[in-house]
């Protein structure tokens, strides 16, 4: 007989789901929660959460680590960074891309991917698929079976030459995802309209990195957007469009809310604490740090997001980690130099402050309940990529990925981060909460002060089909 009831004890949480708040013990055994209750038994670990809000572990469902760019190009974060700076912000699972080059396989690029990861994560993973080249051998054959293998969601492009598709090759790979049961990304913007914008500034010489944002006016997604859910309409599946970031595109999908279709969406920090004005004032390369796409829009489309985040138009918060540095050859500065805004590495860092900015400014902002950030942050990813209720839940037989959240004011600095980019879009803002303790099936992995992870310690996840309904019609007002 064992000497305690559970390898660990946390005592004293105020738990807080994407349903309830209440005050209880949770008791855990082999990784997972075995109990829940009032002066249960004893641990062989215990820890007094002394009435700090305890969450399930983050869910960052969208985030790029070592995918494979063209040279010179490459990502500062890997899956060993990566996964340390995720655990640190309170996230315990992710689902980075496995990302198929026009001409190749996707199957040799789960192979690949499979390979950058294995003996490097701190926390569990999974992998969505991005779709550049559907042949008919990716339709019929390797896409059907990789979602059989459970890499049950992937990502379609309307933009970026080398990812992009076009309408009849959506319709075909959406029929796929209705075939097989499978969760379909959409990155809706028009990339004929962002070229032919494009085009035309570079004539007049207006290449800095400010004019990113006027390159992709906020009509160029919400075309895409439009034309995105008509063809998800056609063939009768669902879609989630990804990284929305502009009213127009809210407009658009509380449309189709309002007409029953299944329409899902996701926004990211960038869209509520950055403007088009991080993009640079001036001609200078500094904004070249906030370039990414869909870029940040102004003060008063926050304002829309945050409103779409409560209301239920959106489904999902996630990071759209995509890590650059911008010094050195392989970064926002191709071969060392400073490129026209066109050739600038798109995405920003995130992975690690997602959790603490929505929680801060949200939560303890009077913006949402907490419910309602346990449900974008953990519980609605888990439920969209077929990984709840093992993950994004607190519940007897779930792994015991736990946040216990520590309500203290503090500046933010990169310097105080784990992941290797040597900035943060957020330097300077002032936070209200972050991570005390992280738990990764029920390992400490951060303290509060420390990282006690251990690379090659998370487990790849084959996941389940998505669970995730509609919410009746809320949104579509």
């Amino acid at each position: 007989m064992p000497s305690h009831t559970f390898d660990l004890l946390i005592r004293n949480a105020m738990i807080a789901t994407a349903s309830d708040t209440y005050a209880a013990d949770i008791g855990i055994r082999a990784g997972r929660i075995a109990q829940l209750g009032t002066q249960l038994g004893t641990g062989a670990l215990e820890i007094d959460a002394a009435g700090r809000v305890v969450t399930p572990g983050g869910v960052d469902a969208h985030c790029h680590l070592d995918q494979p760019l063209a040279p010179p190009a490459r990502m500062a974060d890997n899956f060993e960074t990566g996964t340390r700076s995720a655990a640190c912000g309170g996230t315990t699972t992710v689902i980075p891309f496995a990302a198929q080059e026009k001409g190749k396989s996707l199957r040799d690029a789960v192979t690949d991917y499979h390979r950058r990861a294995d003996g490097q994560a701190h926390i569990d993973y999974g992998f969505h698929l991005i779709v550049s080249d559907p042949t008919p051998e990716v339709l019929n054959k390797e896409l059907p079976t990789l979602i059989s293998e459970g890499y049950t969601s992937f990502k379609i492009y309307m933009t970026y030459d080398d990812l992009k598709l076009n309408d009849g090759q959506i319709l075909d790979v959406l029929d796929v995802a209705r075939q097989h049961g499978a969760m379909a990304m959409i990155h809706a913007e028009n990339a004929d309209c962002i070229e032919w914008l494009t085009k035309r500034m570079e004539a007049s010489g207006r290449t800095a990195p400010r004019f990113h944002a006027q390159a992709r006016p906020m009509l160029v997604e919400r075309e895409a957007a439009h034309r995105a859910i008509a063809l998800s309409q056609l063939v009768d599946v669902p879609i989630l469009i990804v990284h929305v970031s502009g009213r127009e595109a809210v407009d658009q999908i509380r449309w189709a809310r309002g007409q029953g279709l299944k329409v899902f969406a996701e926004t990211c920090p960038q869209y509520l604490f950055l403007t088009a004005d991080d993009l640079g004032l001036d001609d200078s390369y500094h904004g070249a740090r906030c370039v990414c796409s869909p870029p940040p829009r102004d003060k008063a489309n926050q304002e829309v997001i945050w409103n779409g985040l409560n209301d239920g138009l959106f489904t999902v918060f996630s990071s759209d980690h995509a890590p650059f540095n911008v010094e050195g050859t392989d970064g926002k500065k191709p071969d060392g130099k400073e490129v026209e805004f066109r050739y600038i590495p798109n995405g920003l860092a995130g992975i690690e402050t997602r959790m603490a900015l929505l929680y801060s400014a949200g939560v303890l902002g009077g913006r949402m309940t907490l419910q309602k950030f346990v449900e974008l942050t953990a519980t609605n990813p888990a439920k969209a990529y077929g990984l709840h209720p093992r993950k994004g839940a607190i519940a007897i037989g779930s792994d015991a990925d736990l946040v216990v959240w520590d309500e203290r004011e503090f500046v933010l600095r990169n310097a105080d981060l784990h992941h290797a980019v040597g900035h943060t879009p957020y330097e300077g803002l002032t936070l209200r909460a972050w991570p005390g303790i992280t738990l990764s099936r029920g390992n400490v992995v951060w303290d509060g002060k420390a990282f006690h992870g251990q690379a090659g310690r998370g487990h790849f996840l084959k996941r389940g089909a998505p669970t995730l309904l509609p919410r009746g019609q809320e949104g579509s007002a």
